[in-house]
């Protein structure tokens, strides 16, 4: 088989790298931007693995290159470098290029405390929901950071996340399984909710949404700290 997983990843991260020339603001922080992109991926690697081992998720090899590394192909560690770098590329074009692109304040505001709640109670609900459960955990505590300390930021986001989405669906959307014969990602439906956007498990956006706010959040402060040094 075409090993398409690691063909998606190349793709996904050509049209970013070329459009750096452009916005080189963004790429000039490069070495704060990396470090930022290895500690989130570090943290999702270890969950991706453990959930790997348990069966809340596996992996069709035929679609990868057949490197595996602790159980996992290595085109499921590269998504955690370049997908992030692809998603918040997007955000910061976005914002540059309208600085005024984002939420209102007090709708952020009010749609972060409703989504809050709303994700602590179907977790709460779901515990036995390995992927539910601690998906909508985590997205509570990125989102009450986020409205603790990086209320601005979590605007500009709000409105960036939109637009990520639409290459979110494309390529989470093939590794799913649409549009080919059988997954390079399968869901263990015992473990989530089941419910599917096209053959994406709802969750996934929430997986999405921690891992980039996330680490828009670790970028933001280690450029303030760099900033003020300079």
């Amino acid at each position: 088989m075409t090993p398409l997983y690691f063909y998606i990843l190349l793709f996904s991260i050509a049209v970013p790298l070329l459009y750096t020339l452009i916005f080189k603001d963004f790429i000039k922080y490069w070495k704060l931007f990396t470090i930022s992109t290895v500690v989130v991926a570090l943290i999702f690697l270890i969950w991706d693995y453990y959930f790997t081992a348990i069966g809340v998720w596996s992996f069709n090899y035929d679609y990868c290159l057949g490197i595996e590394l602790l159980g996992m192909p290595i085109e499921e560690w590269l998504f955690f470098l370049i997908i992030p770098f692809c998603s918040l590329f997007i955000h910061y074009c976005a914002i540059t290029i309208n600085p005024n692109f984002k939420f209102n304040k007090k709708a952020s505001l009010y749609f972060t405390l409703i989504l809050m709640a709303l994700v602590i109670t179907v977790a709460a609900a779901n515990i036995t929901k390995y992927y539910t459960a601690v998906n909508f955990l985590l997205l509570a505590m990125v989102l009450f950071l986020g409205l603790l300390f990086f209320r601005t930021h979590l605007q500009e986001f709000y409105a960036s996340f939109i637009l990520i989405l639409i290459p979110f669906f494309i390529v989470n959307g093939i590794l799913t399984g649409s549009f080919i014969e059988v997954p390079i990602v399968s869901y263990n439906n015992l473990e989530n909710l089941g419910i599917r956007l096209f053959t994406i498990p709802i969750e996934d956006i929430g997986y999405a949404f921690s891992m980039l706010f996330g680490n828009l959040m670790i970028f933001e402060t280690l450029k303030k700290r760099f900033l003020k040094t300079t």
